[in-house]
C-alpha cells in the first residue's frame, strides 16, 4: 500500500501539478483526471481543476461517477465523504484509483497539461509569508499640510485583510487535519471496542465450561486495559457498557 508522499509524488508527476496534501483531491479533479491517463476519452473541459467551492466538487464528481457508469465499474464513489476533504476518505480512495490505474494503464504517454487545454492551474492552498511593505520616504518630504497620503492607509488595510485570510486558511487546515485524525481515532478505538467485547464473551464462556483457554483471553484482556504512566487504572476489571463514551 503506497504512503501519502508516495501518491503524491506519483500523482503531481501523471498530472504534472503541485498537490501538497491528499485532501486537495477532495475537489474530485485530479480523480476525472487519473482516468483520463487509463482511457483517453474523459470530458476534460468539463472538469473543473481549480474548483474551490463544494458545488464545483459535486460537478467534478459528477463527471467522475458518468465515468464508472460507462467504464461499468463497480466501485462506489463516496461522494458525500470526499468532498469534505478529509484526509482519510480521500487517501483510501486514492490507493484504490492507483492500483485500478497500475492494473489497467497501458504505458501510452501522457499529456496531462495538454488534456486540460494548457489551463493554468492555480498553486495548492498554502499560508504565504505577509509581504512587507515597500520603504517610503521620510516624512518631510511627502506630507502636505500635515495630512497623511490616503494611499498608505489602503495598502495597510489590504495588508492586514490578507493577514488575516492567511491566517483563516491555516486554521482551517489545522482543523482538517485534526478531524481526520480523530476519525483515524474512533476507527481504532471501534476496533479494540470489538475486540474487548469478544474477549469478554470468550472469557466468560470459558470459565462456565472450565476451559483453561479462559488464561489466554485474560492475558489479552489484561493487555487491552493495560496503561502507561500518568492515567488512572480502573480498580475492577469490568466490562464497559456499550453506551459510554470517552
Amino acid at each position: 500500500m503506497s504512503s501519502r508522499t508516495d501518491l503524491l509524488a506519483w500523482l503531481n508527476e501523471l498530472l504534472q501539478i503541485n498537490y501538497t496534501k491528499i485532501e486537495q483531491c477532495g475537489s474530485g479533479g485530479a480523480y476525472c483526471q487519473i482516468m483520463d491517463s487509463i482511457y483517453g476519452d474523459i470530458p476534460m473541459t468539463r472538469v473543473k481543476m481549480n474548483a474551490k467551492h463544494e458545488y464545483e466538487f459535486l460537478a467534478n464528481f459528477k463527471v467522475l461517477q458518468n465515468v464508472f457508469k460507462a467504464k461499468r465499474l463497480d466501485k462506489p464513489i463516496p461522494v458525500e465523504k470526499l468532498v469534505k476533504c478529509k484526509m482519510q476518505d480521500n487517501l483510501e480512495f486514492l490507493q484504490w484509483i492507483k492500483r485500478f490505474w497500475e492494473a489497467n494503464y497501458g504505458g501510452q504517454g501522457y499529456d496531462a497539461v495538454a488534456r486540460r487545454k494548457g489551463a493554468a492551474l492555480e498553486p495548492p492552498a498554502t499560508v504565504a509569508p505577509v509581504p512587507t511593505s515597500r520603504s517610503t520616504p521620510g516624512a518631510g518630504g511627502n506630507r502636505a499640510g500635515g495630512r497623511t497620503p490616503l494611499g498608505g492607509f489602503r495598502s495597510a488595510s489590504a495588508q492586514s485583510n490578507e493577514h488575516v485570510q492567511q491566517l483563516q486558511a491555516q486554521v482551517a487546515e489545522l482543523n482538517g487535519q485534526l478531524e481526520g485524525l480523530e476519525k483515524e481515532r474512533d476507527f481504532y478505538f471501534e476496533k479494540l471496542r470489538e475486540i474487548e467485547i469478544l474477549v469478554q464473551e470468550q472469557i466468560e464462556s470459558t470459565e462456565e465450561s472450565g476451559n483453561e483457554e479462559s488464561e489466554v483471553f485474560k492475558k489479552i484482556q489484561k493487555i487491552l486495559y493495560s496503561t502507561e504512566d500518568g492515567f488512572e487504572v480502573p480498580e475492577a476489571v469490568a466490562p464497559l457498557d456499550e453506551e459510554e463514551t470517552f
